[in-house]
């Protein structure tokens, strides 16, 4: 019992140090923001009453209501993230896997677009995140001495973040173990200031009646969008939440949020309430206003930009395993991954990822300056993306739960009249800067969009030129074909018919060896496949097999060892001698595929730039032969 409860609390712990690092740094700013955004006419007390009612009600609607008590539910087999509502989703045009069979011409239906703006939004609000939670951190040094100017504050969070993405390619496995340990002490720390200073001015918990929050909202509808577009930031970090049920699972996600974080925030916020109401002259940023002066103010900077590496850490693990998950399923090129953890598969390293995230924000540190500009910024892409989740859990009770259409609408509707709010009041930071995380998702939908579309052309191409297994058989039994001796595996991106490469490779060398595999690798839309449900083998005969590898969008390919299992099933193969033999395709914009100019050209670039199948699978470079497939699109 008491090792069952050390792991449950170990989980606990880790959801607190992963899942709640990004929500739980919003404290370093959003009071400041949303005070520097009441509208005209009210009073402080008023103002701040409000504030705090609206941050405190949006916390319990979204992150305990909406998400905790229904979004985490709808899991893919224990999986969250918006990848996977997606195949929750039944009878949406579902993408055409690596190795699905291209026998439709389908385009991407509605349902995959508004999941793939959701995904690309995540990417431009994975850039601003680390930049502004760094950079409020870091303006914390002002609360010490008056002389830092804000350019040292900037460069100090760019070295910072530099350093961050620095340490990536070592993996989080080294500084795992203290993010949980030390987001616990920053929710104490947190709950305890707020303590402190609520117990001075305790006028401050009348903010817990709604009605403080509605009187705030009476006012002028553009100023009250401007608040409100300062409120959101008190839940960017909440889609969190779903995205990692499957490190952590519902139950620990919960107890954490319940046990730290919830009350951790706020307490906070309150206690900060509760010291501009003791000090209406204040104009400084009352989160550090709540540490006495001296060591105890240096200390929380300290420990604020510590929870702010952890909060960008967190962000930039999610942004691999988003990416891992596009990969898998078709929508992205495939990257280099480097696993840092032999005993996780979960914990990986993208390095074109991690140079691009390293680039975007750091620009975006540099160009925005301050973490008040980026608060202008910020907001947009979340609330989008929360607004998708909400459209397409409602799908999912619809069409999977089969509930009532008029409770899922009712409920729905409450959780999007929410999340529009938050959206149409950051409508307005478009124009001060919310169009930068806007246009980093327009470029990454252009992208998945653009590969998925390429590749269901080749997919389509390849199959019509396909011949069936009993013609493969009576060239196998050709007498102007010389059987070698060995064993050759062509990788075939259909789980029928015979690749193109296979016909080339018998037309140019006049001979196939004794035993054939044609291996399909298929990335299912679910996150794990059990190791007894994963290869599907079938004997075509004349020496020729046919192998199919099944794999969730959450595991790891490997070719090597699917080998292996092969020979124990009695295939005279030899992994470590045997060849395998890819198409190397070769592009060429002159066809007639439905596609525009710049797409066939955006493809034909990603795809020589998109890390070889060869090395995606994990093959030794001596055993592998490619051969040149013209293709038109």
């Amino acid at each position: 019992m008491d090792l069952r409860r050390s792991a449950q609390a170990a989980l606990a712990l880790g959801a607190l140090g992963v899942v709640f690092g990004d929500i739980g740094t919003s404290p370093l700013y959003t009071m400041r923001e949303c005070m520097a955004h009441l509208p005209t006419g009210v009073t402080r007390e008023a103002g701040v009453l409000g504030i705090c009612s609206l941050m405190f009600w949006s916390l319990v609607l979204v992150v305990c209501v909406k998400y905790l008590a229904f979004i985490t539910r709808a899991d893919n087999e224990g999986e969250g993230g918006i990848f996977a509502l997606l195949a929750l989703i039944p009878g949406h045009a579902a993408a055409t896997r690596e190795g699905k069979e291209a026998g439709s011409r389908r385009g991407l239906g509605a349902a995959v677009i508004m999941i793939l703006i959701g995904a690309a939004l995540l990417y431009g609000d994975g850039i601003i995140t680390p930049a502004i939670s760094v950079l409020g951190a870091a303006e914390g040094c002002k609360a010490l001495s008056p002389d830092f100017t804000q350019n040292q504050i900037m460069w100090l969070a760019c070295a910072i973040l530099a350093g961050l993405f620095w340490f990536q390619h070592k993996g989080t496995k080294q500084i795992g173990s203290i993010f949980g340990p030390v987001m616990l002490v920053w929710f104490i720390v947190l709950a305890g200031l707020g303590l402190w200073h609520i117990s001075h001015a305790p006028g401050v918990l009348r903010a817990l009646d709604p009605r403080a929050g509605f009187a705030l909202l009476a006012h002028r509808p553009v100023e009250v969008a401007t608040l409100l577009g300062s409120v959101v930031l008190t839940i960017t970090g909440a889609e969190a939440l779903y995205a990692d049920l499957g490190h952590f699972g519902r139950r620990y996600i919960t107890l954490a949020w319940y046990g730290a974080a919830f009350p951790g925030l706020i307490l906070n916020y309150f206690g900060q309430g509760a010291y501009l109401l003791a000090n209406p002259q204040s104009a400084e940023n009352p989160f550090f206003m709540l540490a006495p002066a001296g060591l105890g103010r240096a200390l929380l900077i300290g420990l604020s930009i510590v929870a702010a590496i952890i909060a960008s850490q967190a962000l930039i693990s999610g942004a691999y395993s988003l990416t891992r998950q596009a990969i898998q399923l078709g929508y992205f090129p495939r990257l280099k991954i480097n696993y840092t953890n032999p005993d996780f598969s979960g914990q990986i390293y993208l390095p074109l990822v991690n140079t691009l995230l390293a680039v975007g924000c750091i620009y975006t540190t540099i160009m925005f300056k301050a973490s008040d500009n980026l608060a202008a910024a910020y907001g947009i892409a979340v609330t989008g993306t929360m607004a998708i989740t909400t459209v397409a859990f409602f799908l999912v009770v619809v069409r999977r739960w089969h509930w009532p259409l008029w409770l899922a609408g009712t409920l729905c509707g409450v959780f999007l009249l929410v999340d529009l709010a938050f959206l149409f009041a950051n409508a307005r930071k478009i124009t001060d800067g919310g169009w930068f995380p806007l246009a980093i998702g327009a470029v990454v939908l252009v992208v998945m969009h653009t590969w998925k579309r390429g590749r269901d052309e080749i997919y389509q191409r390849v199959h019509n030129r396909s011949i069936t297994d009993s013609e493969l058989m009576g060239i196998a039994r050709s007498t102007h074909l010389v059987r070698v001796s060995g064993s050759a595996v062509f990788m075939v991106g259909m789980p029928r018919g015979t690749p193109i490469v296979l016909l080339h490779h018998v037309k140019a060398n006049r001979c196939l060896h004794k035993t054939v595999v044609l291996l399909t690798i298929l990335t299912e839309e679910v996150p794990t496949i059990h190791r007894t449900e994963q290869l599907v083998l079938s004997g075509l005969g004349e020496g020729i097999w046919r192998a199919v590898g099944r794999y969730g969008y959450m595991q790891t390919v490997d070719v090597g060892e699917l080998m292996e299992r092969i020979r124990a099933r009695g295939v005279p193969v030899v992994p470590q001698s045997t060849t395998f033999i890819f198409n190397q395709e070769m592009i060429f914009t002159d066809g007639n595929a439905p596609m525009w100019l710049w797409q066939k050209m955006l493809y034909r670039l990603l795809s020589r730039n998109a890390r070889p199948a060869r090395d995606y699978y994990r093959l030794p470079p001596t055993q592998i032969i490619e051969i040149g497939l013209p293709l038109q699109l």
